[in-house]
């Protein structure tokens, strides 16, 4: 009974209701119309295009996808971890496993890391966090085709635009021979090789570690590591400058002073009472120098006050906790640090539905959420604090269940 009546709702969904046969004419006929001429003025083959889409469908189980005739929604669940629960993207096994073969790999690739470090000024410490997570240094198996996923994309998903950019670039990598044959894979994002690089990336900063004239991503492991500092180093990495610190905040200090665009000398910042968790003084070099506040969970978990380079690390995932996370790992490859000092509170379970109808209602009120995409960002993170002083309450500066009634 009840596998009948799954049955009856699967062919009773939207989904179920498109005749996908027709979509996939549809896609065949965008590939000829669209993306071959397109590929064409970049230089790729018709030999190349063919075989790239040879034996290529569309993946109807990839997230954000707008088959034609329907409308973008908000995800009801939140599929990529580092807009989820913080404290499910720290787990130990994750932070662990991440540390042990980081420390491994500093070992086995001591000569490559120190000579990435001269060249850029990025510390081998933060590139193993980076590559630790993106690929398990290479170990983690990457399944699907580059071509179906970003074909897919950019056919029908809510940013086709982005993602058809990335199908020419895709293209102009075969075309160009960088990728060892039958290795074209990605994540369902689209992702190449071990440090991750979406393809227009690859074309802009994949370098050649070991001389030998060739970027090789998939198999070489110096070449992942020049690539991922030429990448930081180019998006701004302040050499001398760390990442950041954990520290404690008075409940004097709002959380709502949070983000990249309230930042101040860190001397200031101690002025207000903040201070390092490890009782240590922040370092003088930093003192002069700006920083941030950082509470990305409010105060229901750690703070930090970050420099500059915290938002370089954003640059390669738009995300305050894979930055963390990198930077964390980093410092506990070569530090040996321990875990934060507070923990992570119970939050972060909201379905993406929710806390996109949360940030439309405080962008009713006025408040600058940075859209009402269902993520959790500093700007909405202190929307909401400000929105709880405002109606007298103490600021937590994230969004929790109790407060769907009321920002609705």
């Amino acid at each position: 009974m009840a596998a009948a009546l799954l049955a009856l709702c699967a062919l009773a969904s939207p989904a179920a209701a498109l005749d996908r046969a027709a979509i996939e004419r549809q896609f065949r006929g965008w590939l000829e119309q669209t993306v071959w001429p397109r590929a064409s003025a970049r230089g790729v083959s018709r030999g190349t295009f063919e075989t790239a889409f040879a034996g290529v469908r569309l993946n109807w189980d990839l997230p954000d996808l707008v088959p034609p005739g329907t409308r973008p929604e908000t995800p009801k669940q939140q599929r990529q971890a580092e807009f989820g629960q913080p404290a499910k993207y720290f787990n130990r096994g994750s932070v662990d496993g991440a540390t042990s073969t980081g420390r491994q790999m500093a070992r086995k690739h001591a000569s490559a890391l120190a000579a990435t470090e001269r060249a850029t000024g990025v510390p081998g410490r933060i590139i193993l966090g980076i590559w630790g997570r993106e690929s398990g240094y290479g170990r983690v198996a990457i399944p699907h085709s580059a071509f179906e996923v970003l074909g897919t994309k950019g056919f029908m998903s809510t940013r086709a635009g982005y993602f058809t950019d990335e199908l020419i670039a895709a293209l102009e990598i075969a075309e160009a021979g960088h990728a060892p044959a039958g290795v074209m894979k990605s994540s369902w994002a689209g992702a190449l090789g071990q440090p991750q690089f979406m393809p227009s990336n690859f074309l802009k900063y994949a370098a050649d570690g070991t001389g030998d004239g060739h970027a090789d991503i998939w198999r070489s492991e110096a070449d992942t590591i020049a690539s991922i500092g030429t990448y930081l180093a180019r998006h701004g990495w302040q050499n001398g400058r760390d990442w950041g610190f954990e520290v404690t905040v008075p409940a004097s200090v709002s959380c709502t002073l949070e983000g990249p665009d309230q930042g101040r000398r860190i001397s200031e910042w101690e002025k207000l009472g903040i201070t390092r968790v490890s009782g240590r003084a922040f370092p003088e070099s930093e003192r002069r120098g700006e920083g941030f506040l950082l509470m990305p969970a409010g105060r229901h978990g750690p703070a930090f006050i970050v420099t500059p380079n915290f938002y370089v690390l954003k640059e390669y995932n738009m995300s305050d906790l894979y930055a963390l996370f990198v930077g964390h790992v980093g410092d506990r490859i070569q530090y040996g640090v321990g875990d934060f000092s507070a923990g992570w509170g119970a939050v972060g379970g909201l379905y993406r539905s929710d806390v996109a109808a949360m940030q439309r209602a405080l962008e009713r009120m006025g408040h600058d959420v940075g859209g009402a995409d269902g993520l959790p960002g500093f700007k909405t993170r202190r929307s909401i604090g400000r929105w709880q002083e405002a109606q007298g309450r103490p600021a937590t500066c994230f969004p929790e269940t109790a407060m769907k009634s009321a920002l609705r």
